[in-house]
């Protein structure tokens, strides 16, 4: 079984960094989905190349994290403000990840509007299948996880580093998955990347609004 480890909602200074050293410690690449607005935060960025330094990825997870593009979300301001914030430390297959209200796959996460924008701009959109919810209990989260991995071929895993206490049992889940034999991968399936370098591939019927 494969496994895809992704961060979202940061970077945020006190958080990311240990993240970013369990990682280190074990050997393991990720993809990390920041908000725009906590980029700009002071040292949000240098934690954001430092991911980069280390091999991960960087992915853009809109500007302010708020309103479903299927909920009239201008999509416009919230990835491209966004984009331009990650700037050189962007992947070449330009990973956008959209807001999905407590990760829900339905018609509100995309206009048709969003998915011709991110077309016409190369963008290549993921999504996922397995959402634990570490940000509501920072323990119970990594159960989830480990029964989604177990029961998906291939798992593309949701987490938050943000300062819930989640990311201080991250190395419970590292621990999981080897007891697993999972194997940790960096890429993405295909069933989780619709658009993939600005081709729309997969079947986005039921996650965009009708106009």
């Amino acid at each position: 079984m494969n496994v895809t480890l992704t961060f979202d909602n940061g970077p945020w200074l006190g958080v990311t960094e240990g993240v970013l050293d369990t990682l280190a410690e074990r050997g393991v690449k990720s993809t990390f989905f920041v908000v725009g607005k906590e980029l700009r935060r002071p040292g949000a960025r240098e934690l954001a190349a430092r991911a980069v330094d280390e091999g991960h990825w960087i992915g853009n997870h809109t500007m302010t994290h708020s309103v479903p593009f299927g909920d009239g979300g201008d999509h416009v301001a919230e990835i491209e403000s966004t984009q331009e914030l990650i700037g050189d430390l962007a992947h070449p297959a330009r990973w956008f990840r959209p807001f999905g209200r407590g990760g829900v796959l339905d018609d509100r996460l995309f206009s048709a509007a969003a998915v011709d924008h991110l077309a016409r701009g190369g963008y290549s959109c993921v999504l996922w299948n397995s959402v634990p919810r570490d940000w509501e209990d920072p323990d119970a989260w990594i159960d989830r996880a480990l029964a989604d991995v177990e029961a998906n071929e291939w798992s593309v895993v949701v987490m938050h580093d943000l300062p819930t206490g989640a990311m201080e049992r991250l190395h419970r889940l590292l621990d999981g998955l080897d007891a697993m034999s999972a194997e940790i991968v960096q890429d993405f399936p295909d069933d989780c990347v619709p658009i993939r370098n600005g081709e729309v591939v997969g079947d986005l019927s039921r996650l965009v609004a009708a106009t």
